[in-house]
């Protein structure tokens, strides 16, 4: 499987453009989503290749809101962890990753409500910005997982192909509200932008 596509649990691929429509088994709308980020700190060695040496890694996963204009809501980051209609919630900024190696949770999480958004928010955009300006192929095992209550809906990894060695930044998805439905659609693009405001900018400017 590509690094770029996103595998839900029942085995189905979903490739870039494709859509995750957000409807239960009984033909009612989700909810709630989770986001999750997880990654790594850089290890090396140096001195002659003998002295561990570990290189923390800053990701930041963010959610930005807009209007059916495009216009700009909000932004859900590491200095706003709470939207301003109380739907969408951040739980703080990891600025190291994993140290000792892949522990299988989660750095960063989001929680969305969305039968609480705003009634003028039609589209949510899930980014993610390297801080500390590494770029993507640098980081070990990073991927995105995208939950529902209790299910992993969708996942997809980003450290290993070489689509975004020179990024530090990347639009993972948008949740879109169709005929009073949520669905996500996978982007999984690297963008040039260096941070939050740059990101916000091409969104408004490329989607």
């Amino acid at each position: 499987m590509s690094n770029t596509e996103l595998q839900k649990r029942s085995k189905i691929t979903l490739k870039k453009g494709s859509t995750i429509s957000l409807i239960k088994d009984n033909g009612s709308s989700l909810d709630f989503v989770r986001v999750g980020v997880n990654w790594g700190a850089i290890q090396k060695k140096v001195f002659f290749n003998m002295i561990p040496y570990t290189t923390n890694v800053d990701l930041d996963a963010s959610l930005s809101a807009f209007d059916k204009d495009k216009e700009h809501i909000y932004t859900v980051y590491y200095n706003q962890l709470t939207s301003p209609d109380d739907a969408i919630k951040h739980f703080g900024d990891d600025l190291e990753g994993d140290l000792n190696g892949n522990d299988g949770l989660d750095n960063e999480i989001i929680w969305v409500d969305l039968k609480n958004i705003d009634k003028k928010v039609k589209q949510i955009y899930l980014y993610l910005n390297s801080y500390s300006q590494q770029n993507f192929s640098q980081i070990p095992f990073s991927e995105v997982n995208i939950y529902s209550q209790n299910e992993c809906l969708a996942n997809f990894n980003l450290s290993s192909s070489e689509e975004y060695a020179d990024y530090v930044s990347m639009l993972m998805g948008r949740l879109v509200l169709k005929n009073d439905c949520w669905e996500f659609e996978v982007i999984g693009t690297p963008i040039a932008a260096k941070d939050i405001s740059e990101t916000i900018l091409h969104i408004k400017n490329n989607y």
